[in-house]
């Protein structure tokens, strides 16, 4: 059974870098026994291919822009939007000028596990995207486009 916890400032964990992105983990699955909730921080362009998962997925924007495409419609979400995204939606995200942030909340346990791979597989600054499919589909992320270097 989960127990209560508390993530202060200042006792974050260590972000992970994913691709261009630091995401940090706010509240795994193994602690909260599903849901996960995440920080992800990311510098203008940055953003994962298109995807899509088994699992829901939720963005809260909290500072700067995020283009968001939804299968084939893309949104400028601003700082105070939120969007969801219910499992097998193909989506990406491209944070937009000068950058931006947002907490995003997955509906199952899953994608901490992948976010650690990426991190400790592919160095900072490599944006070998074949790689990072590699990983992404053994975790379950179907790629919608084939991923290029």
């Amino acid at each position: 059974m989960a127990e209560a916890f508390c993530v202060l400032p200042g006792a974050y964990p260590r972000g992970l870098n994913v691709v261009g992105e630091i995401i940090t983990v706010l509240a795994s699955g193994a602690r909260t026994g599903g849901y996960e909730i995440f920080l992800q921080q990311g510098g203008e362009g940055s953003g994962p291919p298109p995807h899509s998962h088994e699992w829901d997925e939720s963005f809260y924007v909290t500072k700067g822009v995020v283009e968001l495409t939804i299968s084939d419609e893309t949104i400028e979400a601003r700082a105070g939007t939120l969007v969801h995204l219910p499992a097998g939606t193909v989506h990406w995200f491209r944070f937009g000028p000068g950058g931006g942030e947002m907490l995003s909340m997955t509906s199952r346990a899953g994608a901490s596990k992948l976010f650690t791979e990426i991190d400790a597989e592919i160095p900072p600054g490599t944006h070998d995207m074949n790689q990072v499919a590699g990983i992404i589909t053994k975790h379950g992320v179907k790629i919608a486009v084939p991923p290029t270097q």
